[in-house]
Parts: structure tokens; C-alpha cells; sequence
């Protein structure tokens, strides 16, 4: 078990990782951007971390600086809430190399499952149970003559 975990992600999902932590006898730590410095999540955490100023593209979409507040703080592990990056392979990979664990999908899965494609093709595979659907399509007309043996909607 970790006994410091960040938090890479905002508002209510950060309360509800929080809430959990806090049972769990976990240090959460907090990350905020500057126009989120008055958030019920930073004065819910043990510890907070400035991401700095500017939109969640410059803030909480940035690997390396969610990364080096996890350094900073000491936390080992790093849970991306949903969201922002929690669906980011690369990101996954870079906290793996950076010696943090990723609270999540492993890269590969995150790959796999992440498209909705290669999803139904590995469980197509695995004889998984699927609703009626197809391959990719290439052009409008095989998505007109898809939708007439699939049905609607689509």
C-alpha cells in the first residue's frame, strides 16, 4: 500500500479519491491551478501542489508538471481521476518511468481499450458477447449501408 498518493485532477472526483484516502490512512496530495486556488479539493488534501497559472492545457494536461509535483512531494503513486489524463497512455508510461505507479489501465490497455476498434477486435478475439456493430468504415457509403443491416441508431 502507498502512503502518499497524488492526485492529478480537480473538484469533486479529487473529494471523492480524498475521502477515500483518508480511510485508507493514505496521504492525498493535491495539485491546483491557480484559478482553482480557493477549491474545496486543496483545502480537503493533506498537501497541495501549485501546477501554476493558465487553463488545464497548461496546468493539469501537463505531464511533466504533474510529475515533478509528485517528486516534490514524495507521494508514489499517481491517480489521474477521470478525465485530463487519465486516459493518456504516454502518460502512464512516463509516470512508470519516473518510478511513480499509475492508478489505473496499464499503457497497453490504455491503447487497446481506448479505441472503440481494437476494443471490439480483442474481444471479438475472446468471444465477449457484443451488440451488433462493425469494422471501421472507410467512406459515408459504408456507414449508409452499415446502418441498414445494423439498424438505428447508430
Amino acid at each position: 500500500m502507498f502512503t502518499k498518493l497524488l492526485i492529478a485532477n480537480r473538484g469533486a472526483i479529487a473529494c471523492r479519491i480524498l475521502r477515500t484516502l483518508r480511510a485508507l490512512n493514505v496521504t492525498g496530495v493535491a495539485v491546483w491551478s491557480e484559478a482553482d486556488a480557493s477549491s474545496l479539493h486543496i483545502r480537503e488534501a493533506d498537501e497541495a501542489m501549485s501546477l501554476g497559472d493558465g487553463p488545464a492545457a497548461q496546468t493539469y494536461l501537463v505531464s511533466e508538471k504533474i510529475i515533478a509535483a509528485a517528486r516534490q512531494s514524495g507521494a508514489q503513486a499517481i491517480h489521474p481521476g477521470y478525465g485530463f489524463l487519465s486516459e493518456n497512455a504516454a502518460f502512464a508510461e512516463a509516470c512508470e518511468a519516473a518510478g511513480i505507479a499509475f492508478v489505473g489501465p496499464t499503457p497497453e490497455q490504455l491503447r487497446v481499450f481506448g479505441l472503440k476498434h481494437t476494443a471490439r477486435a480483442l474481444a471479438k478475439k475472446h468471444g465477449v458477447p457484443m451488440l451488433e456493430g462493425t469494422e471501421l468504415l472507410a467512406n459515408l457509403d459504408e456507414a449508409r449501408q452499415a446502418a441498414s443491416v445494423v439498424g438505428f441508431p447508430v
